[in-house]
């Protein structure tokens, strides 16, 4: 019985590894087509809240790491630079609003340098469904409402919820969400306001070229 089971047991182990070496063959070979295919679909986003007629350059190359406290926070965010030659024309940042009704709501802001917001989609919320997650562009087009409008420093007021005196439509029953996504927005664009000519110097993400 003893030979009998030492036999099942090396049996079992022959198989586990040659499945766990199967397990990395398969993970090194679909490694890069997974990559590229989070490329394409992040590009797909970008284009969603920036024209790609805007800017010529790589888009996805150009990525710094910026710490703002009115970025939702002390952790470092992406921000994507675009350019139009060597001149810097916007930039697409990932921004987190930390007031959502359930939590934060990641969001992903594009805005030029004179306060226009050119477009906003959200990455990531735990809002309630049916109210607050209005603001996903997969349950209601509220979110293109931000688009093309001018943020005049970060305190305009014009850039609130109807409720606060803005312009900005909230949901019925459920004006934490939208508030919170509209502050975040704001502050946002006129934080790359007052860092326009600064945005070079930050530190390049990882794996980036300096």
């Amino acid at each position: 019985m003893l030979t009998t089971m030492r036999r099942h047991g090396i049996t079992l182990a022959v198989f586990a590894a040659m499945a766990t070496g199967l397990t990395a063959v398969v993970n090194q070979l679909t490694q890069g087509t997974i990559a590229r295919q989070a490329e394409i679909q992040q590009q797909k986003l970008f284009d969603q809240v920036i024209s790609p007629t805007l800017y010529n350059n790589a888009l996805q190359e150009a990525c710094y790491l910026v710490t703002d406290p009115r970025q939702g926070g002390t952790a470092p965010h992406r921000l994507y630079l675009a350019r139009n030659g060597d001149e810097p024309v916007a930039a697409v940042v990932e921004s987190t609003a930390p007031d959502g009704y359930s939590g934060a709501i990641q969001l992903l802001v594009a805005a030029d340098f004179h306060g226009k917001v050119l477009g906003v989609r959200v990455l990531e919320h735990h809002e309630t469904p049916g109210l607050g997650d209005k603001i996903d562009i997969r349950i209601s087009g509220w979110i293109d409402s931000l688009r093309d409008k001018i943020v005049q420093g970060e305190n305009d007021p014009a850039w609130q919820v109807k409720k606060d005196g803005g312009q900005f439509d909230q949901f019925t029953g459920a004006t934490i969400t939208p508030r919170a996504v509209v502050n975040e927005v704001r502050r946002t664009a006129a934080f790359l306001q007052s860092a326009h000519g600064q945005l070079d110097a930050l530190p390049r993400c990882a794996g980036e070229k300096s």
